[in-house]
């Protein structure tokens, strides 16, 4: 994959498009945890919620650039 993707008048960096499904993927997965109710095991959910998100995010972009 392009490390830039070309919009018709600007460069965008891959990794900010990996951020938006990342995001998408982790509130998803949120959604998932909250209504099976799995939060209860987690000590502190939305310090959960963050490493859930930056982990998520960093095996997209580690998927991207080996």
């Amino acid at each position: 994959m392009p490390r830039d993707l070309a919009v018709p008048d600007a460069y965008i960096p891959t990794i900010l498009l990996l951020f938006a499904v990342g995001a998408l993927l982790a509130w998803i997965v949120d959604r998932v945890l909250a209504r099976t109710g799995l939060y209860r095991y987690v000590w502190h959910p939305s310090l959960f919620r963050a490493s859930m998100l930056v982990c998520i995010c960093s095996v997209l972009g580690l998927s991207v650039y080996k």
